[in-house]
């Protein structure tokens, strides 16, 4: 008598290692855990880049880059959204699928937990499941939303919350408000129990990207033609910036005066004003930041030949340029700033749930990085939130990869069973059943 058609497959069993990929758009944070054992991520540049001499370096290979002036990038990811697989492609290949691949991978014995951003087009998705199992061909996978898996970690361990020596904490955590500031964008998500609400996530398209572009124009404008050393600048802008927490005391101090002036706290630098020395990729491949020096760069000890190096004068650019994340209106971006996002965020949920939420804010990603970032945010808030609510920001330890822990958190938790889709289901029930199973996540 022949089977039933209705009779059960036969199961594989579970891929015994995960490969934990946070895709950014700058950089991809990769690693792999195999049972309890969690191995230390790479953070790879997510880019192909071609230096002036028409060499190609994909990923990683960027490190044997000796000069980055004029340096060109072609990277898949743009406003948040994997838009070129064929360049994608090519990095993951590089990374994990070739002979000489710095952390090589059996995909057919590979559970994958990808990240996503947040509100991702359907179409985006689809074709994204597509190319994990049909071109690479996963084992199994989980395409998780990033800022949720930063509910995989001991969160009262990173606002430091008073506790019973021997606490474990239990995962996911019950609430929490992430906010992920990155290259591309700055997202505000209002996490429940491990889940997202859709409704209140907002968007803010600034993000480290946008803050070097800036920066290269009013550097193009008052010093030196930059607009094609977006590297240089990129690293400048790291080095140098700092988000004020008094943005119209440091801007009186920086201020010149009016014409034919030149004010005390201007000639002095204000206690603001630094010298950034440009590499040469001679003698240095990176900068460096110096106290100002007003005799340093004059034009007569340049004419004199007593300096040899490149300076730029950094005033106000080094906290208006990250002020845009707070008052992107500055350079007429018609959205509000953080805090402002925050509010807007909450007000679209019950009100109990604002003491749980204001009391659990964490802040990951690049951006997050400048110095004064979290006290300014905290400020902002506590201005903005009801007198009767604590706000409490924190910012774990390593911002960059604090996603990539919480999706390792994930792949040791009982949960991922659950959550991810093996090839042989995708087969079966194809790419609209997956989507479908990944939206509902552990409600399915």
């Amino acid at each position: 008598m022949a089977p039933s058609k209705k009779s059960k497959a036969h199961h594989p069993p579970p891929p015994s290692r995960t490969l934990v990929l946070d895709n950014g758009a700058y950089t991809i944070k990769a690693g792999y855990v195999a049972g309890d054992v969690v191995d230390e991520p790479r953070v790879i540049p997510n880019c192909i880049a071609r230096d002036r001499n028409k060499k190609v370096y994909i990923a990683s290979d960027l490190e044997k880059c000796t000069d980055f002036s004029e340096v060109a990038f072609r990277r898949p990811v743009e406003k948040g959204f994997t838009v070129n697989w064929e360049a994608e492609k090519e990095i993951w290949e590089h990374e994990f699928f070739d002979d000489k691949a710095p952390q090589p991978c059996d995909p057919s014995e590979t559970r994958l937990l990808l990240t996503e951003p947040s509100n991702s087009l359907p179409v985006l998705q689809t074709n994204c499941d597509q190319m994990v199992f049909e071109e690479f061909g996963f084992a199994s996978y989980y395409r998780a939303m990033g800022p949720t898996l930063n509910s995989y970690h001991d969160v009262q361990g990173i606002l430091r919350t008073p506790r019973e020596p021997g606490t474990v904490p239990e995962l996911p955590v019950e609430i929490l408000l992430l906010i992920d500031t990155g290259y591309s964008h700055t997202t505000i998500t209002p996490i429940l129990q491990g889940r997202p609400i859709h409704p209140a996530i907002r968007r803010l398209d600034v993000g480290g990207k946008l803050l070097t572009n800036y920066l290269t124009r009013l550097l193009s404008l008052r010093h030196y033609d930059m607009r094609n050393e977006t590297y240089i600048v990129n690293e400048m802008k790291e080095a140098a910036c700092y988000i004020s927490l008094d943005f119209k005391g440091d801007l009186e101090r920086t201020w010149k005066g009016t014409r034919g002036e030149r004010r005390e706290t201007y000639l002095s630098g204000g206690g603001i004003a630094k010298d950034y020395v440009l590499p040469d990729f001679h003698t240095r491949t990176k900068g460096i930041v110096q106290e100002f020096d007003p005799q340093r760069a004059s034009k007569a000890r340049k004419l004199a030949g007593e300096s040899s190096e490149d300076v730029l004068t950094l005033r106000n650019e080094r906290f208006t340029v990250p002020e845009l994340l707070f008052h992107p209106s500055d350079i007429g971006i018609r959205q509000p700033g953080i805090a402002d996002l925050v509010m807007q965020s909450l007000r679209v949920l019950p009100v109990g749930l604002w003491p749980g939420l204001l009391s659990n804010i964490i802040v990951v990603g690049g951006s997050s990085l400048f110095d004064g970032f979290v006290e300014r945010l905290q400020k902002e808030i506590v201005r903005l939130a009801p007198d009767e609510c604590f706000v409490r920001v924190a910012r774990p330890e390593n911002p960059i990869i604090s996603t990539w822990l919480g999706g390792a958190n994930l792949a040791k938790h009982q949960h991922i069973e659950k959550l991810s889709v093996t090839k042989q289901e995708y087969e079966e029930f194809g790419v609209a059943w997956v989507a479908r199973k990944f939206s509902t996540g552990l409600e399915s």
